[in-house]
């Protein structure tokens, strides 16, 4: 991918950028303001004497916006600059338990209701003066209740409906639990991003002596859901793949869902093999875990896995007692959604940043250009790979 502050013949935007950090996405709202801001300063000599690019060049594209609370919990959005004509890219993290409000007296984390509610507050907010909205979610709302199975709501489909019904023309997903949820908005622009390439730009800068070759390395699918995204990982890699399938009791639900009896594997001999456990998210974490001291047994050398989403809601114990039993050796997980501090400090934790990536989308969107060369990583990941 060429280098984005160098830019020739840049087309004209499509409206003056706007970029709103909904609460809890503030730092990766400020890395991605960071990146435009310098890069179009480097273009300041190309655009400067054209009047088609008015408000170009700025210190910061971040329109300042609250969502404050009542003593009851209920809230307003409130934009304290004017955005009509603007080109608004909205971040929001709607995983983010880090982010508290009073009510009633008591403080309370935001849930992904929560956060959901304060994004049509805003986009509310803007009254349908901004030129357009894109709305940039990392982890889908709601993505896991994604298809109907029973007497039961659709929540991801109705939540895209409604953002669109309110003016939003395009939402930007990353590593969506199932995409076809997109079904049910089959007109409107919904881009679902693989982080492919950062994990294993990642894992080449933190695992000095990892071996890319069948002989040494192998990917590893959780389930038979996520084998497309294995699929890939072993074709652009060149190494083999193998899957585990889940047996459920499909008799009694915990949790919303149904219990897992056990992990049967799928693949070839993973016998003194590194391997690489690839999936969207880490819940609890018990599944990967289960099938990562399955790997073990099975005698594989190291283990590492790659989620898009640490979500890690009972805790991060059950990782630190693999790590010091050597049944894991590192997690890697993107800075899409809230990080714990505490996570974030453990041994085997590995931190990818998105930031970068997600200021080229919005660079590129804004000129109304293509994404397709940022969408397909191939000859990057050849590249980092020495195959180019």
């Amino acid at each position: 991918m060429q280098d984005n502050s160098n830019r020739t013949n840049i087309p004209t935007p499509v409206g003056a950028l706007g970029i709103i950090g909904m609460a809890g996405c503030e730092e990766l709202t400020q890395k991605v303001d960071n990146y435009l801001t310098l890069w179009r300063k480097e273009r300041h000599e190309e655009t400067h004497n054209n009047q088609m690019f008015l408000e170009y060049v700025r210190d910061s594209y971040q329109i300042r916006s609250v969502c404050p609370r009542f003593g009851t919990g209920e809230a307003k959005g409130v934009l304290k600059e004017s955005i009509r004509g603007d080109d608004l890219y909205i971040l929001v993290d709607v995983f983010n338990y880090g982010v508290t409000y009073t009510m009633y007296g008591q403080e309370v984390p935001m849930s992904p209701d929560d956060h959901y509610s304060d994004l049509k507050r805003i986009i509310a907010a803007t009254g349908g003066k901004a030129r357009r909205i894109t709305v940039i979610m990392p982890m889908l709302y709601e993505g896991r209740q994604h298809r109907r199975t029973s007497r039961e709501s659709l929540d991801c489909a109705l939540f895209l409906q409604e953002l669109y019904d309110m003016g939003v023309e395009s939402i930007i997903t990353f590593d969506a639990h199932d995409a076809r949820v997109q079904n049910a908005v089959p007109l409107s622009g919904f881009e679902n991003i693989q982080p492919t390439y950062q994990f294993l730009k990642a894992m080449k800068k933190n695992i000095e002596d990892l071996n890319i070759d069948k002989n040494h390395l192998m990917i590893v699918s959780p389930d038979e859901g996520g084998m497309s995204r294995c699929m890939y990982y072993s074709s652009v890699l060149g190494v083999d793949l193998g899957m585990f399938y889940k047996r459920r009791d499909y008799s009694q639900i915990i949790n919303g869902r149904n219990p897992i009896v056990a992990h049967e594997f799928l693949g070839d001999n993973v016998d003194g093999k590194d391997v690489i456990i690839i999936d969207d998210m880490i819940s609890s974490g018990d599944s990967v875990l289960d099938i990562a001291n399955k790997l073990k047994e099975k005698g594989a050398s190291r283990i590492f896995i790659c989620t898009s989403f640490g979500l890690f809601c009972e805790g991060l114990e059950h990782f630190d007692k693999a790590y010091e039993e050597g049944k894991i050796s590192k997690v890697f997980t993107t800075n899409l959604i809230y990080r714990s501090p505490e996570l974030k400090k453990r041994e085997w934790y590995v931190e990818v940043d998105m930031s970068k990536y997600i200021a080229y989308i919005i660079d590129f969107l804004n000129h109304d250009e293509s994404i397709s060369e940022l969408l397909n990583p191939v000859h990057r990941i050849n590249r980092l790979l020495g195959k180019e």
